[in-house]
């Protein structure tokens, strides 16, 4: 729920904003500290989180802010000097970092929104398709490399860290493979060293060694199968059961 913002100061707590506050305003920004920088009068959205950081947006440039403060840091509403006030500006915003002399002053000529929000309690980010969930439906769908082919066990130990998943062939032999989100060179070195490592077992030898991932770069693709690796690109959604071409019309 959003509150328009007459008095800030008013909404000031020892912590710091206790709510997000977002002003769009006209302003110029100066930044002090172990660089200065300098940002012309212009419209702009400036965030006061309540962690405290204060970020300077424009209309462009994506998510990055074009200056801003990290916490921990405080912010100050002074009154303008009188050389600020015969360019027009009706209020000043100080934000002091406490550790460093980094400061920024930012100069208000004309504020067109003050608002503030409560966000509440954020939960976090949850992240879909990273590699422990590959590893988790690929082992549950371990036919999607072969007919006849088995789990043996995820994260299997080697002396130099854990396989993603080791598994059994149609014909009964041992396979490595390494999973990624993105196939790389170093993914691909990594299993290289992973099957050098298990080749020295009788137990397991001979292991063969399969790259998987969501995409994998041609360099990466050249350097797997030229040591015999083979390399399979993995579909997320068929994994999960979304994509089925058994059910689709076309």
């Amino acid at each position: 729920m959003a509150t328009t913002m007459p008095d800030t100061r008013k909404r000031r707590s020892r912590l710091g904003w206790v709510v997000v506050r977002v002003v769009i305003a006209t302003c110029s920004v100066d930044y002090d500290g172990r660089l200065s920088a300098h940002l012309p009068l212009a419209s702009r959205l400036l965030m006061v989180k309540a962690d405290g950081s204060v970020l300077i947006h424009s209309d462009g440039g994506s998510y990055k802010p074009l200056n801003w403060m990290s916490p921990p840091c405080s912010m100050a509403e002074v009154a303008p000097d009188e050389t600020e006030v015969a360019d027009g500006v009706t209020a000043v915003w100080v934000v002091q970092h406490a550790k460093s002399e980094d400061r920024l002053r930012i100069r208000l000529h004309e504020v067109l929104s003050d608002t503030a929000h409560d966000l509440g309690v954020d939960p976090g980010l949850v992240k879909d398709g990273v590699e422990a969930h590959l590893q988790k439906l690929l082992a549950e769908h371990i036919h999607t490399l072969g007919d006849g082919w088995t789990l043996t066990r995820r994260e299997f130990m080697t002396p130099i860290g854990p396989v993603d998943i080791l598994c059994k062939d149609s014909a009964g032999r041992t396979v490595a493979i390494e999973i990624k989100r993105r196939g790389e060179i170093d993914g691909v070195e990594q299993l290289t060293r992973y099957l050098e490592l298990m080749n020295r077992d009788p137990h397991l030898a001979p292991v063969t060694g399969v790259f998987a991932a969501q995409v994998i770069k041609p360099q990466a693709r050249t350097l797997a199968e030229d040591r015999g690796i083979r390399c399979v690109v993995l579909d997320y959604d068929e994994l999960k059961g979304i994509d089925n071409s058994e059910h689709r019309l076309f």
